[in-house]
């Protein structure tokens, strides 16, 4: 009898150690996997965002924007702002533009470990078409 709580308290001792570090690591790939999510979906509403607008006759910032913002509405991971440049003649680039930020939720939880990461991830995609005309 004396022998089974001792192999138990060994098992506790291991899962108190184990346990955290497992916990870190799992919440560490989910916030990372949110951080990809983020950056992938901005990638795609720039590129359907473009080419919108480079088949658009008329108003191409205008709908670059609103086909960019329709992707990014099925995205509510994090913020998104998007921003259009040129298009309106046909050969003309047009550019389409999404800033992405996501949380970090572990900066405060890496500052105990010396380690200094942002507060929020953030990153920006770019997207470029030629505006067609006929």
């Amino acid at each position: 009898m004396r022998k089974l709580f001792h192999d138990i308290r060994a098992e506790i001792d291991e899962a108190v150690f184990v346990l955290p570090v497992l916990l870190l690591v799992t919440f560490g790939l989910v916030n990372l996997s949110m951080v990809g999510f983020a950056s992938l979906s901005a990638s795609n509403a720039a590129n359907y965002g473009a080419r919108m607008a480079s088949v658009a006759q008329s108003n191409q910032a205008g709908v670059a924007s609103g086909a960019a913002n329709s992707m990014l509405e099925a995205a509510p991971v994090g913020t998104y702002t998007v921003s259009v440049a040129g298009g309106g003649n046909p050969g003309s680039l047009v550019r389409v533009q999404v800033e992405y930020s996501v949380p970090n939720y572990f900066a405060s939880l890496t500052s105990l470990f010396g380690i200094s990461t942002p507060a929020n991830w953030t990153g920006t995609v770019r997207s470029d078409f030629r505006q067609e005309g006929w």
